[in-house]
């Protein structure tokens, strides 16, 4: 039998803005692994018309793009195919969470880093903090814009090194400024919108927890003050051996948009924790729901499952015993239920169902979680492919 082929290394340089240098530091690390003698080439880089960044790549080999035509419109994407064929040793990858365009052998270019690091090809690659799946709420309620290009946790955690390219947003905004980040003109559309400095000192803060968690995880020291963790062999970075408690997490599932939120909220708990996850909805017995409310709950299920969430969908009459007893069974510590909108249900009914469940489950934290005042159709959870 034919050994089996070694992963190669994944190394993420995580950023919480344009501009901060994630592509800048990536290529200055490509160029040193060059000088080293190691057989590196880019599969993707965006330039932005960064002349810094760009003048980085200089003597590194280029792999041509793919071209695709899309309803009349030719676009380039990264050839993994011809990535795949070369067979370099480590391959240098921009803008980690972009979506492929339709036509594409994978939907998400995470994906078709899974199949470089697959195929025992080691890579480096970028992506700013709003992108983590996790922290999508968060980011909406920071920024108000919602993040529709998003990364499941469980491709960062896989990660060997995750590295934060730090800046200081008074920096960040004075580069901006001088044309270094965007032209005039859209530098100042940028700073009228998405890079007020309060937006951008919140931003910086995610990712800083975002990086020492990260650090946490896998249980090493910080290295340096650009938070860089110290490399894994396979066998550290397997979150397996990352020691489980006795906390569980169950997070119940409805066909309400608010859904989407709780299963993030709940996942990153659980991952904080190093806990197991449960995503579980009630069919009630005779159920007879629209189609439209079945497939919005086998949706949010569907979500669940792709952040790597143990999904089930329970039948019982009752829905507060049935999930109470189901939790009871599983060992678990912490219940996560979505605050129900004001005009969802009559109020009676709304009592029912969150007090039947807070009664019954005297033995467990039972958290309930509101939507921070936000209201929103894109609530719905993105349509991320299986991996």
């Amino acid at each position: 039998m034919a050994e089996r082929q070694p992963s190669g290394r994944l190394k993420i340089y995580l950023g919480y803005a344009a501009g901060v240098g994630k592509t800048y530091q990536m290529l200055e690390e490509a160029q040193e692994m060059k000088r080293q003698g190691r057989d590196i080439v880019i599969g993707y880089f965006e330039p932005h018309g960064r002349k810094d960044t760009i003048a980085r790549t200089d003597g590194l080999e280029n792999i041509p793009r793919r071209r695709l035509d899309y309803r009349g419109t030719v676009f380039e994407e990264m050839d993994t195919d011809a990535i795949l064929a070369r067979h370099p040793e480590v391959c240098v990858v921009d803008e980690f969470p972009h979506t492929n365009v339709p036509g594409s052998t994978r939907v998400k270019r995470w994906q078709d880093v899974q199949a470089l690091l697959e195929a025992g090809i080691d890579v480096l690659t970028t992506m700013n903090i709003q992108h983590l799946e996790s922290l999508n709420d968060q980011v909406w309620q920071i920024t108000g814009i919602r993040v529709r290009e998003t990364i499941p946790d469980w491709v960062m955690q896989q990660a060997d090194q995750v590295v934060m390219v730090d800046l200081t947003p008074r920096a960040l905004l004075n580069r901006l400024a001088r044309g270094v980040v965007y032209s005039p003109e859209k530098a100042q559309k940028a700073i009228e919108n998405f890079f007020q400095e309060s937006t951008l000192v919140a931003l910086r803060e995610l990712a800083l927890r975002q990086t020492a968690h990260e650090v946490e995880i896998r249980q090493v020291d910080y290295e340096s003050p650009g938070f860089q963790t110290a490399p894994l062999n396979g066998d550290e970075a397997d979150n397996s051996t990352v020691p489980r408690t006795s906390d569980r997490i169950l997070i119940h599932v409805t066909a309400d948009p608010s859904t989407a939120m709780l299963i993030r909220r709940g996942k990153r708990v659980a991952d904080y924790l190093h806990a197991d996850c449960f995503a579980v909805a009630i069919s009630r017995n005779n159920d007879s729901r629209d189609s439209p409310e079945r497939e919005a709950v086998e949706r949010h299920l569907n979500f669940a499952r792709n952040l790597h969430i143990e999904a089930r969908m329970l039948q019982g009459g009752d829905v507060a015993k049935t999930l109470v007893e189901f939790a009871r069974l599983n060992g678990v510590t912490h219940l996560f239920l979505a605050r129900p909108r004001q005009s969802q249900w009559p109020s009676a009914f709304r009592k029912t169902i969150v007090q039947q469940v807070v009664r019954l489950a005297s033995d467990m934290q039972v958290i309930i979680a509101a939507d921070r005042g936000r209201s929103h159709p894109s609530d719905r959870p993105p349509a991320t492919p299986n991996a």
